[in-house]
């Protein structure tokens, strides 16, 4: 699938509302919000001012349903899908985020089931099913926002940190694995046999006379 990039934003004199939109192939993200007037005019980046104030966001990807949010939904969205693309590349595949936060993602029928919860009462989460050709254009956009100088925003990827030993690959066949232990138990059980063929001393009787090695000696011939 082709991949391409369209970023602009509409916004009039300072104060005016901003609308960023980072797009793929299969993904579009747009931010709406005000631009951050706190800043030096002269620091703004080239082409547009700056977004300080994130008022919502729209995510449509492919033909599905366009999920809505504020601020902490985008940190969770960013959170999770970055981490679950990480476990993904590296071959161990996880869910990540859970009910209690704001945004899930998970391994679903072939592809990844992508879960926003509302944060309004008594609204049901949204979900969407994703291929693995749009969640790399999601990963796509949500890089591009990352990397923006024009956002403004307090948002942070998620701490690059190694993974879990038990969230590593299993490449090494199971027989090769248990050769080694095999082999150790097996030597320490071949020890123990040998050791036990070798004849422990007798302890010695009190009052017997020692023991005397050598050849016994032959009488003498009488004189003829």
């Amino acid at each position: 699938m082709t991949q391409f990039s369209s970023l602009f934003s509409l916004g009039g004199p300072a104060g005016a509302p901003l609308r960023l939109r980072f797009e793929q192939s299969s993904a579009r993200l747009d931010l709406f919000g005000l631009p951050d007037v706190t800043r030096d005019p002269e620091t703004a980046p080239e082409g547009g001012q700056r977004l300080g104030i994130l008022t919502r966001w729209e995510l449509a990807i492919g033909q599905q349903a366009t999920l809505e949010g504020r601020l902490d939904h985008l940190q969770g969205l960013l959170e999770v899908v970055l981490t679950y693309v990480r476990r993904l590349i590296s071959s161990s595949p996880r869910p990540c985020g859970s009910e209690g936060q704001r945004v899930e993602i998970e391994p679903h029928e072939g592809g990844h089931r992508l879960t926003v919860h509302s944060s309004q009462p008594d609204t049901p989460p949204l979900r969407l099913t994703l291929d693995s050709a749009e969640l790399a254009d999601l990963t796509q956009c949500l890089d591009q926002m990352l990397h923006d100088p024009r956002i403004g925003l307090p948002l942070a990827p998620p701490a690059a940190r190694p993974l879990p030993r038990r969230d590593l690959p299993r490449t090494t066949p199971l027989p090769q694995r248990l050769l080694a232990p095999t082999a150790a138990a097996a030597s320490l059980l071949l020890t123990a046999a040998l050791a036990s063929l070798v004849p422990l001393p007798r302890p010695a009787t009190p009052g017997a006379p020692p023991a005397t090695q050598g050849a016994p000696s032959t009488p003498a011939a009488p004189p003829r």
